[in-house]
């Protein structure tokens, strides 16, 4: 029998160390007080709407499969209802994704509202109750995606998509947006003079949701506050320390409070200005990396500025079906992935996608073996190397 080469036995340790102590036990495992910690050393893998490439979006079972699939953080969009009850639902209109135009018992509801100066009709969500939303089947958005869950799942509240990330067997953070808060303020009023933005701390306040980026009471249960509204994110620095993030549109629209154009608020001035209020910015990635026929053209320096000022960026939204993927990428999302993260840098991803996201971050940077990790382990396995020659 020969003897064994150096790179046989270093796998043999490996595997033996591995089969008598997991590095990271089956979070099924593990009780409440001991949860998989938050991953810090790679990008964050942010469940868009939950995985709802596969579910309706904005559903629980979106979210529920997008923590099982390695979500970071699940993300939301916040709105309020007539009762002033808050919800988890993207448009400011029922229309796209429910099942509103089958229920004749609504039809009187249908109202036309200016929305960011466009006169829009619809039924929106302002002029229903949580009782009446309730009754609504949530469908899919796009078409081409799977149809057979349409209908069979309700719109939930804030407090309801909170309990889901508390509820996982991991410590997963929750990324909800302060969606349309001009028109909600204008159209839903609380008692005592609250803003909608008041109601929506309060709600984080309830469940124990404190705390600056990358401090014990944040990593315990991680939140990010995102909104397209500068003024919304400044308000809200004054009632919670919690991190935000600035939400930014393509080039064509402005801010829909401060009427700022794309240019002023990626400048370096304003920059230097929000960094004090933000921890990141969520741009879309076509302003990040300009689009043409379908090719990506060259970087922007949005990113590389951003970094310059400690800013983070988590671009949107990231989808695996050909009809989203760029042509450079030969229709494969872990070419997009890789090229968004090792070449571009971004931060976090926006996806619809949350499983691809989580294997192709598995197979690039493991969760189980992180750089420190890895080089701890392989100083580990030197000596004992060392050792046994000795």
């Amino acid at each position: 029998m020969t003897a064994a080469s150096p790179v046989t036995f270093i796998f043999l340790l490996l595997f033996i160390g591995s089969a008598a102590r997991p590095l990271y036990p089956l979070p099924s495992r593990r009780n409440d007080r001991s949860k998989q910690p938050l991953q810090t050393f790679r990008p964050y893998n942010i469940a868009h709407r939950g995985s709802n490439g596969e579910f309706p979006e904005e559903t629980a079972a979106a979210y529920m499969r997008a923590i099982e699939e390695g979500a970071d953080f699940i993300e939301t969009d916040i709105l309020a209802l007539r009762d002033g009850v808050l919800i988890c639902f993207h448009d400011l209109t029922l229309d796209n994704t429910t099942d509103i135009a089958q229920r004749k018992e609504f039809e009187s509801r249908k109202r036309t509202y200016e929305v960011q100066g466009v006169n829009t009709t619809g039924y929106f969500t302002v002029d229903f109750t949580l009782e009446e939303l309730k009754s609504l089947g949530v469908k899919q958005r796009f078409p081409f995606r799977d149809q057979q869950y349409n209908g069979k799942f309700s719109i939930i509240t804030f407090e309801e998509f909170i309990s889901i990330a508390l509820d996982a067997p991991r410590v997963v953070g929750i990324y909800p947006e302060i969606k349309n808060p001009v028109f909600i303020n204008q159209h839903v009023k609380w008692p005592g003079g609250k803003k909608f933005e008041d109601k929506f701390v309060d709600t984080l306040k309830k469940y124990g949701y404190k705390g600056t980026y990358m401090s014990k009471q944040w990593l315990k249960q991680p939140a990010i506050v995102q909104s397209f509204a500068p003024t919304s994110l400044i308000y809200v620095s004054n009632l919670t320390d919690l991190p935000k993030v600035l939400l930014i549109a393509d080039a064509t629209i402005p801010t829909q409070d401060t009427n700022q154009s794309f240019w002023e608020i990626t400048s370096n001035n304003y920059f230097g200005f929000i960094k004090d209020y933000v921890v990141g910015i969520g741009p879309s990635k076509d302003s990040v990396v300009p689009v043409s026929d379908y090719y990506l053209q060259t970087p922007t320096n949005l990113v590389a500025r951003a970094h310059e000022y400690n800013i983070q960026v988590h671009p949107y939204t990231y989808r695996s079906e050909n009809s989203f993927l760029h042509l450079n990428f030969s229709q494969d999302p872990y070419n997009e992935y890789d090229y968004w993260i090792n070449k571009i840098g971004v931060d976090g991803l926006f996806t619809d996608f949350t499983g691809s996201l989580h294997q192709y971050q598995e197979w690039t940077t493991p969760l189980s073996l992180g750089e420190e990790d890895a080089y701890k382990l392989l100083d580990k396995i030197a000596h004992l190397i060392s050792k046994f020659k000795n």
